[in-house]
């Protein structure tokens, strides 16, 4: 299938590693001008080499911490127009609840809300001008079945599909899309590393110890087993695409049937 996208410019927060990375070089192997971020130059340049070996394609990169307003200034001023934002950073965390003090309430929001609030803000009126454009929000199944182990991390994430939900509103009558994606868990750089220090610590395998997740930690997933970061990527990548036009404003699942709703 064609997805359309030769030719669309598209930006993908956080993506270095993980479902970022596997959503960058997805659009980019479809045809996209896409640009990576990551926090530092060499994790830039490593994806990009990871992207352009893996895909045959040559990508763009912005090395910033896009948390802090002004380097989002300058990530826009370098790249004044995008056709698709993915709003990908994030940080997660499991921790009581006692023990989160108003420090990492405040930073979980400034990384996994206000980062993506700000830059759709700024490339908004872009889309805007052209009447065309896609915001996609990567939220989480922890957004609506908020996990008692990192609720700071399921309060931003559920903060995230209300923003792309509002958002779309705004934008009700134009072909500017705004939707949020709910992964579940996923086998992503950082839940890899920590499912390895875990089994390990517990002198498991990594084999035993996801299925011991899914039969406690997540006994309502249906495919009882991490999500691949392709298999997140290819939701996002055609909802990025021209052909998704008919669908905004909606929580789109690729959860492996974590959420116990039908609908």
């Amino acid at each position: 299938m064609d997805l359309q996208l030769a030719g669309k410019k598209a930006l993908v927060s956080g993506s270095t590693a993980g479902i970022g990375l596997a959503i960058a070089s997805l659009l980019a192997q479809e045809g996209a001008e896409v640009i990576i971020n990551g926090r530092s130059d060499a994790s830039v340049q490593q994806a990009i080499a990871d992207i352009q070996r893996t895909t045959g394609k040559t990508v763009s990169g912005f090395a910033g911490d896009l948390t802090q307003a002004e380097v989002a200034q300058s990530l826009v001023s370098r790249f004044p127009q995008v056709d698709i934002l993915v709003n990908n950073l994030g940080i997660f965390e499991p921790k009581a609840f006692a023990d989160i003090p108003d420090a990492d309430w405040q930073r979980f929001f400034d990384v996994n809300v206000l980062s993506g609030v700000r830059l759709a803000r700024l490339y908004l009126a872009g889309m805007q001008q052209k009447d065309w454009g896609r915001i996609v929000f990567i939220s989480s199944e922890s957004g609506v079945q908020i996990p008692p182990e990192m609720i700071h991390y399921g309060m931003t994430k559920a903060a995230q599909i209300a923003v792309a939900r509002g958002l779309a509103e705004s934008l009700a009558g134009t072909q500017i899309t705004v939707n949020s994606i709910l992964p579940g868990p996923t086998r992503s750089r950082g839940v890899g590393d920590f499912v390895e220090a875990l089994a390990q610590a517990e002198n498991k395998t990594q084999a035993a110890f996801e299925q011991e997740f899914f039969e406690h930690v997540r006994p309502t997933s249906l495919i009882k087993r991490f999500a691949t970061t392709e298999e997140v990527a290819s939701l996002v990548a055609y909802i990025a695409s021209p052909l998704s036009s008919a669908t905004t404003g909606a929580a789109l699942r690729v959860d492996g049937g974590v959420i116990k709703s039908a609908f």
